[in-house]
């Protein structure tokens, strides 16, 4: 009797314990994979894709207020941490693409505008009217709210002023309300986050309600 209960007592700590590895086998397993997962989601935040939200009306109406985003972070290249070196670029900025950097006078904020001269052109504004090297450009994309009223220095006439290299000038759609490059000047390449590519998310403040029709849209 003796011996059978010490194999019983033996089989039900060999039980226990088995159980208890099960357990940390499968506790470590799930936090194995929440790990990879997070530092998955770190390096495409930091190297792929990244999300932004519209807080502002100067791109309208090609972004909205409450558009969220995702933006092309390799296209342009790799940042170097610490550095304002870029590695591993496809290209860079063209005229026309609508691009997410950091804001010259406070680095901490992220801006969105749209790409208008490159390094080594020169732009000049004239009653609104873009001119890159002399010669006018399509510009689509520009959207006016006051075009009857009278022209503003700065805004409406500008130039010529000449791209330096390294460098882009960059405009919001919504000419007539947009804070760009007309009023705090060049932005530098290395500064540059990404191209902004789809829209994926957006939100109707006023009417509390989804803009399902904008969402999938790409972004030109």
């Amino acid at each position: 009797m003796a011996e059978e209960k010490t194999r019983l007592e033996k089989t039900v700590q060999m039980d226990t314990a088995a159980k208890v590895d099960r357990a940390k086998g499968k506790f470590r397993e799930y936090a194995e994979a929440i790990v990879l997962a997070l530092i998955l989601a770190l390096i495409i935040r930091t190297f792929v894709v990244q999300a932004f939200k519209i807080p502002s009306p100067s791109m309208v109406p090609t972004l909205l207020v409450g558009d969220h985003i995702l933006v092309n972070k390799f296209l342009y290249g790799f940042r170097v941490p610490l550095t304002d070196r870029k590695v591993l670029a496809f290209r860079k900025p063209r005229r026309g693409d609508v691009i997410v950097f950091r804001y010259p006078r406070d680095r901490k904020l992220d801006f969105i505008k749209r790409c208008i001269a490159l390094e080594g052109e020169t732009l000049t504004i004239e009653d609104k009217r873009v001119y890159i090297d002399g010669e006018l450009i399509d510009d689509g994309h520009a959207y006016f709210t006051d075009r009857d009223g009278s022209p503003i220095t700065g805004r409406d006439n500008l130039g010529p002023l000449t791209v330096p290299e390294g460098k882009v000038f960059v405009m919001g759609d919504n000419r007539d309300n947009s804070n760009d490059s007309r009023f705090w000047g060049f932005v530098d390449l290395a500064d540059v986050k990404g191209k902004a590519m789809v829209i994926y998310w957006s939100w109707d403040r006023s009417r509390k309600w989804p803009r399902f029709g904008r969402m999938g849209d790409g972004i030109e």
